[in-house]
């Protein structure tokens, strides 16, 4: 099969896991994309950009594949011409709906951030397929359908929630786990606790360091690993809890290599997770697979990922539950959920992903 891959916002997750599948797929697969930045006028305007250089290809596709950040149905009505027979899949990596927004964002003070959800609404109310990369991402999208709609003041097309639903189905995320063997090594001295992700408010930094506050309070031993890029805009915990961690932190900021990236992840022993957003969760997984101990909390895509002995319920079980990980260190550091995480990576997933993709050539899409 002849796959195009539309991107509008080819960074981080986005084009790790657009370029993991074109290297492992046994399907072609040209991608189209747009530099990873002003995530809003990518969903509005990158439509525009990307129809121009499809026509620019002169190609022909037996499908389009399109990420949760292009307006598909600007795309398509660009291009009808070319495209008016080729089927049509949006894989959702995340979506505007479900996803907590910033109190500080402008559109939130303003009234205006119903649009960026109502894109991804008629995308997927467009396409053929919709593909979501976990179970909790689908049902939280096709929950939130019905408030998006019901806030406008007629013709709210509920039912248009049963079709999308009718044609949507869970394809969990492809990733590049294997790249990480190559850096592998473990230390033997104190636990060291891990941070590796965005440094951002919907990760729930406060409730974090609350925790590792609690455990200099109660004498335990331990070090920190603060991975993650530091924006202007960061929550103020960052900056004042790692003042404040001392000699603790073993490293803190944004690895510039993924060598060095992959070099903290194996030198760290336990993951507390305190996210408020997560669906799917690459860095955990990344994690996971260089040996690192995850304790979860009972929400968001984790139950389905992993074993119910990894998940809290409140801050109280995840303290208990830390202290017993830095207890038993040497135990964790013998026996960790590689090869949970391992199914993840592309050598498996490939194969999944090409049979979906030509099971839908296979049947007629309705």
């Amino acid at each position: 099969m002849k796959i195009l891959l539309l991107e509008p916002y080819f960074t981080g997750s986005h084009r790790s896991w657009a370029e993991g599948l074109k290297k492992h797929s046994n399907h072609d697969i040209t991608i189209l994309s747009l530099p990873g930045r002003f995530w809003k006028w990518r969903m509005h305007g990158g439509a525009v950009s990307l129809s121009k250089e499809f026509v620019k290809l002169q190609g022909t596709f037996d499908l389009i594949l399109a990420t949760d950040m292009l307006d598909l149905t600007t795309f398509l009505s660009l291009t009808r011409k070319q495209t008016s027979d080729i089927p049509t899949v949006v894989y959702f990596h995340e979506n505007q709906l479900s996803y907590p927004w910033s109190p500080d964002d402008r559109d939130i003070l303003l009234k205006r951030d119903k649009h960026y959800g109502f894109i991804n609404f008629t995308s997927a109310l467009t396409c053929d397929r919709v593909l979501f990369n976990s179970e909790y991402h689908r049902s939280s999208f096709l929950s939130e359908l019905p408030k998006l709609l019901k806030h406008f003041p007629d013709f709210n097309e509920l039912d248009s929630i049963k079709e999308i639903e009718s044609k949507s189905s869970v394809l969990y995320l492809g990733m590049d786990l294997k790249q990480f063997d190559q850096y592998q090594s473990k230390q033997n001295g104190d636990p060291v606790i891990l941070w590796n992700h965005r440094w951002e408010y919907d990760k729930n930094p406060k409730s974090f360091f609350n925790l590792l506050t609690s455990l200099i309070e109660n004498k335990y031993n331990f070090k920190v690993v603060i991975l993650g890029e530091n924006f202007s805009k960061s929550p103020r915990e960052f900056q004042e809890n790692i003042e404040k961690l001392g000699d603790r932190i073993v490293f803190s900021g944004y690895a510039e290599s993924f060598e060095e990236y992959a070099h903290w992840l194996w030198q760290s022993d336990i993951l507390p997770v305190t996210n408020n957003q997560d669906f799917f969760g690459t860095s955990i997984m990344e994690a996971v697979y260089c040996g690192c101990h995850p304790i979860l909390p009972v929400r968001l895509t984790y139950p389905e990922l992993f074993p119910p002995e990894h998940l809290y319920q409140g801050e109280n079980e995840l303290y208990e539950k830390t202290v017993s990980a830095l207890s038993q260190v040497q135990s964790i550091r013998k026996n960790s959920l590689r090869n949970t995480a391992a199914e993840y990576d592309w050598k498996i997933m490939a194969s999944k992903y090409d049979s979906t993709f030509t099971s839908y050539m296979n049947k007629p899409i309705e």
